[in-house]
């Protein structure tokens, strides 16, 4: 029988050219995202889906969420594309503090939308998630499809494992989630595979000012700047 075993690489001198390149390119994507969003502090990450429609409920509640967060002092980070992330980045684009749009690159479905005061634009989906992370003083998810539940259950994995600081992670539109909610209580704490408290980790608010007030609530004791054991976490994101 022929031996077909992969040899293996000698100290990298068998890595190709293209994927040494690759490497480079996203430690530009890293780089540049770093140095442009590092005034923006501090920011809220709202996410939903991308196909929703203008005339939607939860296109306006995204909208009239994030405009009252801009108000408020927050930068307002969204995925830069339709649907919820158009409402998002249009809500702080009128209001006191930055619209930010963290684009993709897919091959259907993401366009840019214009209100962005602060526009990059990612190859890798890691890349782009973990300043959605790292900047984030809370996250705001409104219902949405695959990407907004990858998104969601990203920051409640980092948040859970300590990989990143404590935030509020705030649901809105209660009946959308509910039956997430009860899985993960059915589910997810009868068999043991979370901890009862880790359901805590999220919070179902409804109304926009609440959600503003939420977030305010959570900071006052402590204010949003992150501490030193925070930063450092942040830096091994």
């Amino acid at each position: 029988m022929t031996n077909h075993k992969i040899p293996k690489p000698a100290d990298g001198k068998n890595i190709p050219p293209r994927e040494a390149w690759r490497v480079l390119g996203i430690m530009a994507e890293f780089f540049e995202a770093t140095e442009r969003l590092s005034g923006i502090r501090p920011a809220v990450s709202v996410f939903g889906s991308s196909r929703v429609d203008p005339d939607s409920p939860y296109y306006a509640l995204g909208e009239r969420t994030s405009r009252l967060l801009s108000d408020a002092g927050f930068a307002v980070i969204s995925g830069g594309g339709p649907g919820v992330m158009e409402a998002a980045n249009r809500g702080a684009f009128h209001g006191r503090s930055p619209a930010v749009g963290l684009n993709i690159e897919l091959p259907h479905e993401q366009r840019a939308n214009p209100y962005q005061d602060i526009s990059l634009t990612f190859r890798h989906f890691f890349a782009r998630k973990v300043m959605f992370v790292k900047f984030a003083t809370a996250y705001v998810v409104l219902p949405g499809g695959f990407g907004t539940m990858d998104e969601l259950f990203e920051a409640l994995t980092l948040v859970q494992t300590g990989k990143t600081r404590r935030m509020p992670i705030i649901l809105m539109h209660g009946p959308f989630w509910r039956g997430l909610l009860d899985w993960f209580r059915d589910a997810l704490v009868a068999e043991k595979t979370i901890a009862p408290g880790d359901v805590d980790l999220v919070q179902v608010i409804d109304e926009p000012q609440e959600v503003v007030n939420a977030i305010f609530a959570f900071y006052e004791q402590r204010g949003f700047e992150p501490s030193p054991a925070e930063r450092e976490v942040l830096l091994n994101l």
